[in-house]
């Protein structure tokens, strides 16, 4: 049975930090590229990042970049995202997923992705 299952979201200050965590099984992990996408209330999906499956290429949305960094530990089947200077802007429900093959951030549709988390509501406010 595959599953992602995403943690570590929760409500914190602007400026804050949180990190996030994704738990795959089910599959081959290190065979997959691995994404982070959120959904802010009332809007679309956005890509945020992509890492490549070995974990060395990376790539992040202009509205993270410099920010948010996207890792992943294939030993343990476990993707991150490490969110630092946090903004109110980036409040909302954060997903991971799963592909074989490289997809951009520019446009999102979760059928495009062979697996799809649960989410992790990520709430930035003071």
């Amino acid at each position: 049975q595959v599953q992602l299952v995403e943690s570590g979201g929760g409500l914190v200050q602007p400026g804050g930090s949180l990190r996030l965590s994704c738990a795959a099984s089910g599959f081959t992990f290190g065979h997959y590229w691995m994404y982070w996408v959120r959904q802010a209330p009332g809007k679309g999906l956005e890509g945020v990042s992509h890492i490549n499956t070995v974990g060395s290429s990376t790539f992040a949305a202009d509205s993270v970049k410099g920010r948010f960094t996207i890792s992943r530990d294939n030993a343990k089947n476990t993707l991150y995202l490490q969110m630092n200077s946090l903004k109110s802007e980036d409040t909302a429900m954060y997903y991971c997923a799963a592909a074989l093959r490289a997809y951009g951030l520019g446009y999102i549709r979760r059928e495009m992705y062979d697996f799809w988390g649960q989410g992790t509501q990520v709430t930035v406010s003071s």
